[in-house]
């Protein structure tokens, strides 16, 4: 799999765009439309889904304009129901599995940024949205957050995360987990 990663609008925020074979995802598409299409076209491979990490606005405003010009499916967590603005395609659960190509991604409840926040589990790395960063981890002081919650969710990732794995976080640079 092919990871291409964008950061986009003034929030900064980390998009991603996976591609595997012809088949492709967005992480996130935050802003900046038009950015993640070309990256999209260039690669040539059909967008099966936009997978959101959490509701907020960094992470979702491209989200409608993709779907509409590329006509993929939008992905986030059941938890997110009552803070959307728009329909999703579908309502994600934990250990949802989502396959691009051959590359299966699951998904990881997070609660705690958000009701509904997920992280993306593949094989020796992890999109972790704004549950972690390099540095730390996400508010929880929005609607949604909980601090409770972030603590049972960081625990329970401390149970998935291998040294070496590759972190994809919501903001601020890719790293290696305990490296």
């Amino acid at each position: 799999m092919k990871i291409r990663h964008l950061v986009v609008s003034t929030f900064l925020t980390n998009c991603y765009v996976l591609i595997d074979g012809i088949e492709a995802a967005v992480i996130d598409p935050g802003g900046e439309t038009q950015k993640i299409i070309q990256e999209l076209d260039k690669n040539g491979a059909i967008l099966r889904y936009i997978i959101l990490t959490h509701f907020h606005l960094d992470h979702t405003l491209s989200a409608l304009k993709i779907r509409e010009e590329k006509m993929a499916s939008i992905l986030i967590h059941e938890g997110e129901k009552k803070f959307l603005k728009f329909e999703p395609d579908e309502f994600l659960t934990d250990k949802s599995k989502i396959k691009i190509g051959k590359t299966y991604l699951e998904v990881i409840h997070t609660p705690g940024h958000t009701k509904g926040s997920i992280c993306l589990l593949g094989d020796g790395l992890i999109f972790t949205g704004d549950t972690i960063f390099k540095d730390g981890f996400g508010r929880t002081d929005l609607p949604g957050g909980s601090m409770a919650d972030l603590e049972k969710s960081l625990h329970k990732l401390k149970l998935v995360l291998k040294a070496g794995m590759e972190v994809y976080p919501g903001h601020g640079e890719v790293f290696k987990y305990g490296v």
